[in-house]
């Protein structure tokens, strides 16, 4: 069973309260999302710490009801 794109959304503002989140489906499956995730808390962190903050949020989902997600993590200008 897919997951809803509202539900990864929600998810990830529970996580990053603060960021600005573009979710998008990139196969209109529900199951490969993208997410663009602009956060003051990826400051000063490598890409691959990013998104290790990013997947824990995620972990019981990530390669079971999440099949792929492709990420983007920004900090904010």
């Amino acid at each position: 069973m897919p997951m809803p794109a509202a539900e990864l959304e929600r998810r990830l503002r529970e996580a990053f309260p603060a960021a600005e989140i573009v979710i998008t489906d990139l196969a209109g499956d529900g199951d490969h999302y993208r997410a663009r995730i602009v956060d003051e808390a990826f400051r000063g962190l490598p890409r691959v710490r990013q998104h290790q903050l990013v997947n824990r949020a995620l972990a019981d989902v990530l390669g079971g009801v999440l099949h792929a997600l492709a990420l983007e993590t920004v900090v904010p200008d």
